[in-house]
């Protein structure tokens, strides 16, 4: 047994980690924290009355410190890297949710986030938490960079074809679709639902900063790819994350033998499926749910694979990813309370 806080329990993730905790019989849930949000979490999160008696208090590092021995932090990006090298220093584990120890370089973070990282050791030690990709480094790990929504669902996506097969890439095109509790529960006038009643958009074409996370992480396994196009979009729904994934290739391909692929590649995976051909993954199989479902389409004529990856932003793009880490770093069941 172990004892678990979370930082940043009043946004969604923070309130999902709290919501699989609650279920995990090998993690007890002694400290919760958030800096707008104070009192007994019913208050905050109605949903949790008669399960916790836990109180909500303003972050403090020593109390964190003397009742835990893992830390969720679901914190605003920016926040994590003040807070994590304390806690590190005081032998704590940390699990960061924000996109603080993501990126490799103080410079690449300094482009994407528009600030200085204030700690460069820990950002070049973090393990990136892509299970399917890291499982062996999770499980050494005290940092986990907890992988981002969208990049989670372009990542398990490619990784097959791209570790496999990368010399048939010639170009990736990324057309991601999210539901709007991926901008975090703030008060906007974007997220408003007058404005996103019966709407959808693009935002931050080319300019998101997860581009460069996908980037990064699928040039481990395929170094010579040349740079993925990445356009996000807001659907008018709360959760969930549809990506549709453009790959031309460049030598003729046939589509049994790609899923075949794929089918091996995640043979052992507990939370990734691969579809049958005649199907299409739905946003509604997978919210609420740490699975991720891929299904394939192809043109062969046209050298045109057509894949898509679904996942719910909150539970395999956040809080169930996490917890997953967290269950790997601590050797428990990889799908305790996830299942």
């Amino acid at each position: 047994m172990i004892n678990v806080g979370i930082v940043g329990v009043s946004g969604y993730s923070g309130k999902e980690v709290l919501e699989l905790l609650l279920k995990h019989s090998q993690a007890r849930v002694t400290y919760v924290s958030a800096n707008n949000s104070h009192g007994k979490i019913e208050d905050i999160w109605p949903q949790f009355a008669g399960r916790t008696r836990l109180n909500c208090q303003r972050f403090d590092i020593e109390k964190a410190k003397k009742l835990c021995d893992l830390i969720f932090l679901a914190v605003p990006h920016t926040i994590s890297m003040k807070i994590t090298p304390k806690l590190l220093k005081a032998g704590l584990r940390v699990i960061d949710l924000s996109g603080d120890y993501r990126l490799k370089t103080s410079s690449l973070y300094k482009k994407w986030y528009k600030t200085t990282h204030q700690d460069l050791s820990n950002l070049k030690k973090a393990t990136y938490g892509l299970p399917e990709l890291y499982r062996e480094e999770i499980k050494k790990s005290n940092l986990i960079a907890n992988p981002g929504c969208y990049p989670t669902a372009a990542l398990i996506g490619l990784l097959p074809l791209a570790t496999t097969n990368s010399q048939l890439i010639s170009s990736i095109t990324i057309d991601a679709k999210s539901g709007v509790s991926g901008a975090g529960r703030k008060a906007s006038t974007q997220l408003l639902f007058g404005e996103l009643n019966e709407n959808f958009k693009a935002y931050k074409v080319l300019k998101h900063q997860h581009a460069p996370e996908i980037d990064l992480y699928l040039s481990k396994v395929a170094s010579k790819l040349k740079k993925i196009e990445f356009v996000p979009h807001l659907l008018p729904i709360n959760r969930g994350i549809l990506e549709t994934i453009y790959i031309r290739c460049n030598k003729t391909i046939k589509l049994k033998d790609i899923h075949q692929i794929y089918k091996r590649f995640y043979k052992t995976e507990p939370f990734v499926r691969i579809l049958p051909l005649s199907n299409q993954p739905e946003l509604k199989n997978v919210q609420h749910t740490n699975f991720c479902d891929i299904g394939l389409a192809a043109n062969e004529e046209k050298n045109l694979l057509v894949l898509t990856s679904v996942i719910d932003n909150l539970v395999k793009g956040a809080a169930g990813q996490a917890v997953q880490n967290m269950n790997i770093m601590n050797n428990f069941k990889e799908t305790e309370s996830l299942l």
